[in-house]
């Protein structure tokens, strides 16, 4: 029997849900357990890349159809993978989970394989090095052999990012799109600057280094500058992209979890990097007060996440539908690195986690996820549907024991930080300037060969 949407709203909500296939119940962790196992099963259904004959950390594509997922979202499924084996113990997927991000690096020894590299954006090479950073922080067992360690290639990541940084345009940040000949490259957002910023964050928390802190407050202060944080009555609104061909002087109006999640990932690191910054600890809660106005509304009891953009109007792409993962996911990191938002974020995740488990009674098995947590089953199912409830469910179990380690902490992921240097890591090329004698030899070899077509056309007509 399916639980009613007016006894999710309940203060009571976490204590059970119960349907078809699926009975949560979230103050169990045996029952959490049992249900993510199931949610993990039917996720990586969708997966073939360990099969003989398919290419490891790939989903179904090329993106021609709405049945198809592109590079980014493999990599964030990995991550949630990672996650879960903190939370439960269960290994099962670990040696897929290593075969995939070991296929996925490039020759510059980073996340940027030639099967990807000429359509990838900032923000897609990003939630790679999420993954890379997660196996870092949570000890996940090594590849080996040739492969770079888990931080290292996490530090490759930053390092050929680096480079993107374009100040020649709206004082900074970097554009979302690494090549210019793909679409979107005018423009510079939030998940592909956040991306970066967390990246650094965690990578000067895991190591130390106060390089990597001084890089994340650059790119915090020139998103700070730009339109797309908008602070009003202490709340932070992270909006999606604003547009360097106008110089930054507007911004697209849409918020989404996953913009959210990554800046509140990034500023946590960096309160606990500062050992408590009360600049960083004031900058976690208007970012917490701006999503729980946005995406924990009261019509659904305020405590269960809603990706208001698309979901009320079912036009949620593949993409949208696992946004909601990371949000949930990285809150609850957020209850360890800040301890004081513990109180207001461990209501939200267990209020969601018992929604999400309410709807999944769809598909074939009678279990598949939707994206409407507040609802029934929305006839929605895939990738990003299972993963956001899996995320969220999983999350409810975060604890001490499962913080993100460091070297400090006993974090063993062997760090490097001139990964990838070396190699032809960087994709802009720097030119000298064009100078008069340059033009000059460029005139006269044109009307050199101007000259010899016309000689060869005038001798073959003779």
């Amino acid at each position: 029997m399916k639980s009613s949407i007016s006894s999710l709203l309940t203060p009571l909500v976490g204590l059970l849900s119960v349907v078809n296939g699926i009975t949560l119940e979230v103050s169990s962790l045996d029952s959490v357990k049992s249900v993510t196992s199931t949610l993990a099963y039917d996720m990586m259904t969708y997966y073939s890349g360990n099969q003989t004959g398919q290419v490891p950390g790939i989903l179904p594509g090329p993106c021609a159809s709405t049945e198809c997922y592109y590079w980014w979202e493999a990599g964030a499924m990995f991550g949630s993978l990672i996650n879960y084996w903190q939370y439960t113990g269960d290994t099962s997927y670990n040696p897929v989970v290593s075969q995939a991000l070991a296929f996925q690096i490039g020759p510059d020894e980073n996340f940027n394989p030639p099967n990807q590299s000429k359509n990838m954006g900032v923000d897609d090479q990003a939630f790679w090095a999420f993954t890379a950073l997660d196996a870092a922080e949570a000890n996940f067992p090594e590849a080996g052999g040739n492969i770079p360690s888990w931080i290292a290639l996490a530090q490759a990541v930053f390092n050929f990012q680096q480079d993107l940084w374009d100040d020649t345009t709206c004082g900074g940040g970097m554009r979302w799109q690494v090549y210019q000949f793909n679409p979107g490259y005018n423009l510079k957002n939030t998940i592909s600057n956040g991306g970066n910023f967390q990246i650094a964050a965690r990578l000067a928390y895991y190591t130390g280094n106060q390089t990597y802190a001084d890089w994340a407050v650059k790119m915090w202060d020139w998103m700070a500058s730009s339109p797309l944080f908008q602070t009003q009555d202490g709340n932070l609104y992270i909006w999606d992209n604003t547009d360097s061909n106008n110089n930054c002087t507007d911004v697209a109006h849409y918020a989404w979890t996953y913009n959210y999640g990554t800046m509140l990932m990034g500023a946590a690191y960096m309160y606990n990097y500062t050992n408590g910054d009360p600049t960083w600890e004031q900058r976690v809660m208007s970012i917490l007060n701006g999503a729980e106005v946005l995406f924990f509304p009261k019509e659904y009891g305020g405590n269960v996440m809603s990706e208001f953009q698309c979901e009320p109007a079912a036009n949620c792409n593949n993409d949208q539908s696992s946004f909601k993962a990371y949000l949930s996911r990285w809150m609850a990191v957020t209850t360890l690195l800040v301890p004081s938002t513990h109180d207001m974020i461990m209501p939200k995740l267990t209020a969601s986690a018992a929604a999400a488990a309410q709807q999944c009674t769809g598909g074939n098995n009678g279990r598949m996820c939707g994206r409407r947590w507040y609802a029934t089953w929305d006839s929605s199912s895939g990738v990003g549907q299972q993963m956001q409830a899996l995320s969220v469910i999983g999350a409810t179990t975060i604890h001490p024991g499962i913080a993100p380690k460091s070297v400090k902490t006993g974090g063993t992921s062997k760090e490097d930080p001139n990964a990838g240097n070396g190699k032809d890591a960087s994709p802009i090329q720097k030119q000298k300037p064009i100078t008069t004698a340059d033009k000059a030899g460029a005139a006269i070899l044109t009307i050199l060969g101007v000259s010899i077509i016309v000689g060869g056309s005038i001798w073959i007509i003779m």
